[in-house]
């Protein structure tokens, strides 16, 4: 199964970014073990009919600390439904950092059954990092069977490397984002500009630099979820 790049711009596009988008599948219910990973793959892709979805991205280390995860939940398929909600560390302090990521992993329990999309290992690679540092957040098992193949897709490793076709210099989210026609708000985004912005927001208190990281942090969730819809959107070729 691949996909092919010759998608009808005017088709309804809904990208991704480096972050996950989760999807309840409250009424459609888990993925089975038992289909193969390309059966298991197009079934993920195709389930558009979910009650609720989530773009879900976290923020590079700064002062040893992941500061702030994002989230943007859409309702029955309507993106003008979305919200976004973060967990912000306001201090780069370890008590902070075990509060936010104590809320985000509650939030995400508290969303039911749901499959998982994200773009590279990063989220993944970050999460276990700090449940090795915050044990009591959740078990090692929980965090596993959060990111478990069976509810989980790597869209950079699973989909768009080995099963898509790009007209673009390379597969950044970014640019497949923009290709798809998103744009962030701000001027110059990205991971290290956002690690600036909180440095300078923990020196200054400035509360334009705080709404400054979460809005980029906002669009890079959007991103993802929209890279995902217009993965869905292209053609299959068998």
């Amino acid at each position: 199964m691949s996909y092919s790049n010759s998608m009808a711009r005017e088709r309804p596009i809904f990208v991704v970014a480096n972050g996950l988008a989760r999807e309840i599948t409250e009424s459609a219910g888990p993925i089975p073990d038992s289909i193969n990973p390309d059966k298991r793959l197009a079934k993920a892709l195709k389930n558009q009919d979910m009650p609720r979805s989530y773009g879900i991205n976290l923020v590079p280390f700064m002062r040893d600390i992941c500061y702030l995860h994002g989230f943007v939940e859409r309702h029955e398929g309507d993106n003008d439904r979305e919200r976004y909600v973060a967990f912000f560390t306001d201090t780069p302090t370890p008590e902070e950092e075990e509060r936010a990521f104590a809320e985000a992993w509650q939030y995400l329990q508290e969303a039911g059954q749901c499959s998982v999309y994200y773009y590279s290992k990063y989220e993944r690679t970050i999460w276990r990092k700090l449940r090795e540092k915050y044990p009591g957040v959740c078990t090692e098992e929980e965090l596993e069977q959060f990111f478990d193949p069976g509810n989980a897709v790597d869209l950079y490793f699973d989909v768009v490397l080995p099963k898509t076709e790009w007209p673009t210099k390379d597969y950044s989210i970014k640019t497949l984002a923009k290709y798809l026609g998103f744009s962030w708000r701000d001027t110059h985004p990205s991971g290290a500009a956002s690690i600036e912005w909180f440095h300078r927001w923990v020196d200054s208190g400035d509360l334009e630099i705080k709404q400054r990281i979460l809005d980029y942090n906002e669009d890079d969730c959007r991103a993802t979820r929209v890279l995902l819809d217009g993965i869905r959107a292209l053609p299959v070729r068998s």
